[in-house]
């Protein structure tokens, strides 16, 4: 690994943690959801991480890849609903 890219990996770690969700004391369901795709994230990095570094079993890293993926895209359809119905919302006469 050269210099450049331990530089990188230090900031990229220094920045992960200001962009975490903060702890919910509430425990609600959209609280609870955001933890569970922070924690899916942190999971599939760890796994191309290990992947890169000791040889990781390439059906491991496959398989958190996968679970990333269909995290990201659940986040995102939520998200597109989301949008969707504060247009509606906006739509509608006053």
């Amino acid at each position: 690994m050269d210099i450049n890219s331990s530089i990188a990996t230090r900031a990229y770690t220094a920045s992960r943690n200001a962009t975490a969700p903060a702890p919910s004391g509430g425990g609600s369901v959209l609280g609870q959801a955001a933890e569970s795709f922070a924690q899916t994230l942190q999971q599939g990095e760890q796994a191309a991480m290990q992947s890169m570094t000791t040889g990781l079993d390439p059906h491991s890293l496959v398989q958190a890849l996968a679970q990333t993926e269909l995290a990201v895209e659940t986040a995102v359809t939520i998200r597109n609903k989301v949008v969707e119905a504060y247009q509606e919302i906006l739509r509608m006469p006053v």
